[in-house]
C-alpha cells in the first residue's frame, strides 16, 4: 500500500463560498415568533414537515446579526472531513426557522413563549457524571491545594480579585473548572461539597460578570459552562450561592452566544458550542439555543475531526479532549431523556480507533505533538465511559500514526506532515520519528510534554521539546524538519510524506515493513529523508535504515552534518560496546536489548543526556543514543538494528 499524505492548498474557492440568507426565510422566522407558542413544540426527532433544506450561510451582504448562523455545508474533501453523512441533526422546517431566528439574535423566550413570563431560573435535570476524574487531584483539593500536572497551589493563596499569579496549566484548569470533575470523583457528595463551594464562591466574587482575561476566553467559558451543568449539585447545594450561580450560568451562556464564532481556533470553538448545547438542554426555554448550537457543533467537529477519526491537531491530548466532551454531552442528553443526535455517537466512534493507535503495550499514550505519556488508567477509563468498543486504527490518513503490533512489541511511527498552523497548539516537528515498547516497557520514546510547559516542565524549554531533535528521528545540521514558531505554531517544512506499508516474509519469519519519505529538508539542503522500519513478527527485532536522497536529479556538492537520535525509555541504562558501533541496553524489567550499526559506519555513536515527560507532567532524566557524522549532499544510507537478547 503506497500513499501520499500532505497538506491541501489553503483558501480554495469552495471553502470560502457562501450563500445569502433568503429574505423570505428571515421574514418567516420573525412571523414564527408570535405563533410558536400556540403550536405543539416540535422535537429534533419529529418527522419533518418538508424535506430539510441546508442551513443558509452568511455572505458579505448578509445583515450582521445573521452572520453567526452555524454553517453545515458539505466541505471540500481536501479538508479531511468526517464522513459526509455526519452533520447537523435533521430538523423539521419549523425547527429550522427557530434556529435561523435564534442565530439572528432573537433569544429563546421570545421564540418559544413570547407572551408568557420568564421561566424561573433552575437546572432542569441532574446529570450523572460519566467520567471519574483524577482521584489524586481531587483528594489534594480536599486537603487544601490544587494539583495539576504535579504543580501545587494552596487554595488559601488564591486571590482572584488581585490576580494571583498561576502557572499556565493551573490557570487553564482553574478557570475552566476542570478541577470540579476531579473533586466529584474523590468522594461522596457530602465530603466534597464544602471544598467545591469554597472555591466557587471565590471565583464568583471576582468573575461573575463577563469580562476580559483568561477567565473569559471562549474555550475556558465553554468548558466551565459544561462543567457547571454536569456537576451542578456541587455548586447549587448552598442557598446563598445558588441564585448567584444560576445567574452566572445564564450570563455565561448569553455571552457565549455572541462570542462562540470569535474563538481563536476550531478546538476552542468546539468547547464553546458544547457548552451552549448543554445550556440549551438543561436551562429553561433553551430549545432554540440547543438547535442553534447543535448545528454549530456538528460543523466545527466536521472540520476538526478528519475522515480517519484523528483530530487535525494530531495531538493525542486533543483527541482525548474531544472524546471527553462528547461523552459528557451525551450524559446531558440522557439526563433529559432525549436521544443524542446521531453525530455525537458517530464522532465518538470515529475518535477511539486513532486514540488506540497511539497506545503502547502498558496502555499509556505515546509522546506525540506535545503530549506526555498519559497513564493507562486515564485512557482506559475514558474509553470505557465512551461506550465505544473497537480496535486501533489500521489505515491512518491525516492522523498519520502507523501502529505495528508484533509479539509483545508495539511500534508507533509518525508518517505524516505536522498539523497545519491553524490547528496546531503545541505543534512538533516529529515527522518520521518512532516509539517502540516491549512487554509494557518503553524502549524508544520522544521527549514530549510541550503542551504542559509552564508547570513542572519549564516554559523556557517548550520550543526545544517541540524540535525535531526531541524526537527519535534524523536531524540535519540541528535544523528542524518543520519550522518551530512561537505560541505552538509551525512554519514551512514538511509538506508531503510518501508511505508504503506491507507485510513481508523471509527465512526467519514474517515482518511488518513501513517505508516513509518526507521533503522537509529539500529546500535548504536539497535532500529528502527516507526511513524504513521492519518489525519482526515475534517482536524481538526492529531493523531500520535512514536514507538521504537528492531532492533533484542534480545533487549538490559538499557535505552536511546529520544526527540520528534514539531517546531511550525511563530507567534504561545504556553502555557502548568496545568497537563503539553498538550499545547494550539494560531495561528495568531485567531484559536486555542490543543496538548495532550495520555496515561500515564512519560516523560516531555516543550516549547523551535527554529527558522524558510522563503522564503527570513530570520531566524525568533519560539517555539517548546518537549516531552523528557528515554525509555527502549526493546522499547517504545508515542502517541500524535493535534486537532483544536471550
Amino acid at each position: 500500500m503506497v500513499e501520499r499524505v500532505g497538506h491541501s492548498p489553503a483558501g480554495s474557492a469552495q471553502d470560502d463560498a457562501h450563500e445569502e440568507v433568503p429574505d423570505r426565510e428571515e421574514r418567516a422566522a420573525r412571523q414564527l415568533i408570535m405563533t410558536l407558542a400556540d403550536k405543539p413544540e416540535p422535537t429534533a426527532l419529529s418527522a419533518p414537515e418538508d424535506p430539510p433544506a441546508p442551513l443558509p450561510m452568511a455572505s458579505a451582504e448578509t445583515p450582521p446579526a445573521s452572520r453567526d448562523i452555524p454553517q453545515v455545508e458539505v466541505l471540500a474533501p481536501s479538508r479531511a472531513l468526517v464522513p459526509q453523512e455526519i452533520g447537523a441533526p435533521r430538523v423539521s422546517a419549523g425547527e429550522r426557522l427557530v434556529r435561523i431566528a435564534y442565530a439572528a439574535g432573537i433569544r429563546g423566550r421570545l421564540i418559544t413563549s413570547p407572551l408568557s413570563k420568564p421561566a424561573k431560573r433552575r437546572v432542569l435535570a441532574t446529570v450523572t457524571p460519566p467520567l471519574p476524574g483524577d482521584r489524586a487531584a481531587g483528594i489534594a483539593l480536599r486537603a487544601g491545594h490544587f494539583l495539576v500536572h504535579g504543580v501545587k497551589l494552596p487554595i488559601a493563596q488564591l486571590d482572584f480579585k488581585n490576580g494571583t499569579r498561576m502557572a499556565p496549566p493551573l490557570e487553564r484548569a482553574v478557570h475552566s473548572y476542570l478541577w470540579l470533575r476531579d473533586l466529584a470523583g474523590s468522594g461522596a457528595r457530602p465530603q466534597v461539597e464544602a471544598t467545591a463551594l469554597r472555591i466557587h464562591r471565590m471565583w464568583l466574587d471576582a468573575f461573575a460578570t463577563p469580562g476580559k482575561g483568561h477567565a473569559w476566553e471562549v474555550e475556558a467559558a465553554g468548558r466551565r459552562l459544561l462543567a457547571w451543568l454536569v456537576h451542578a449539585p456541587l455548586i447549587l447545594s448552598n442557598k446563598a450561592v445558588r441564585g448567584r450561580t444560576l445567574a452566572a450560568l445564564d450570563k455565561t451562556a448569553d455571552w457565549l452566544d455572541s462570542h462562540v464564532t470569535k474563538a481563536p481556533d476550531r478546538e476552542a470553538e468546539i468547547h464553546a458550542w458544547a457548552g451552549l448545547v448543554a445550556a440549551g438542554l438543561l436551562l429553561p426555554e433553551g430549545k432554540p439555543r440547543r438547535l442553534y448550537a447543535e448545528a454549530g457543533l456538528a460543523r466545527a467537529l466536521g472540520d476538526f475531526v478528519g475522515e480517519d477519526g484523528g483530530v487535525q491537531s494530531r495531538s493525542p491530548l486533543s483527541q482525548m479532549d474531544m472524546l471527553e466532551l462528547l461523552t459528557e454531552l451525551a450524559a446531558c442528553y440522557r439526563s433529559m431523556k432525549i436521544e443524542p443526535p446521531k453525530f455525537v455517537g458517530a464522532v465518538s466512534e470515529l475518535l477511539v480507533p486513532p486514540l488506540l493507535a497511539v497506545v503502547h503495550g502498558e496502555g499509556g499514550l505515546g509522546n506525540w505533538q506535545g503530549a506526555g505519556a498519559v497513564a493507562s488508567e486515564r485512557v482506559s477509563e475514558l474509553i470505557g465511559a465512551s461506550g465505544v468498543r473497537t480496535r486501533p486504527l489500521k489505515e491512518p490518513r491525516g492522523w498519520g500514526y502507523h501502529r505495528a503490533h508484533a509479539g509483545k512489541a508495539v511500534l508507533q511511527f509518525d508518517a505524516a506532515p505536522p498539523p497545519l498552523a491553524r490547528y496546531a497548539r503545541s505543534g512538533c516537528a516529529s515527522t518520521l520519528a518512532f516509539e517502540l515498547s516491549s512487554a509494557g516497557q518503553r524502549l524508544i520514546v520522544n521527549c514530549g510534554g510541550a503542551a504542559w510547559a509552564g508547570g513542572q516542565v519549564p516554559a523556557r524549554i517548550e520550543q526545544g521539546l517541540r524540535a525535531t531533535a526531541a524526537h527519535s528521528t534524523l536531524v540535519l545540521e540541528d535544523v528542524n524538519s518543520t519550522a518551530i514558531l512561537i505560541k505552538g505554531k509551525l512554519g514551512a517544512g514538511v509538506g508531503e510524506v510518501e508511505v508504503d506499508r506491507r507485510t513481508v516474509g523471509g527465512t526467519r519469519g514474517g515482518a511488518t515493513r513501513i517505508e516513509a519519505t518526507h521533503d522537509g529538508y529539500a529546500g535548504r539542503f536539497g535532500l529528502n529523508h527516507k526511513r524504513v522500519l521492519v518489525l519482526r513478527e515475534d517482536g524481538t527485532e526492529l531493523a531500520g535504515e535512514d536514507v538521504l536522497l537528492p531532492a533533484s536529479k542534480r545533487g549538490k556538492r559538499g557535505k552536511v552534518g546529520y544526527a540520528i537520535r534514539f531517546h531511550l525509555g525511563p530507567g534504561i541504562l545504556a553502555r557502548l560496546s568496545e568497537d563503539r558501533k553498538g550499545a547494550g541496553l539494560a531495561l528495568p524489567d531485567g531484559s536486555h536489548w542490543q543496538f548495532r550499526v550495520a555496515g561500515e559506519y564512519t560516523g560516531t555513536l555516543s550516549i547523551e543526556d535527554s529527558l522524558f515527560v510522563d503522564g503527570q507532567g513530570r520531566p524525568q532524566p533519560i539517555q539517548q543514543l546518537v549516531l552523528q557524522g557528515m554525509a555527502p549532499r549526493s546522499g547517504g544510507s545508515f542502517a541500524w538494528l535493535f534486537k532483544k537478547m536471550g
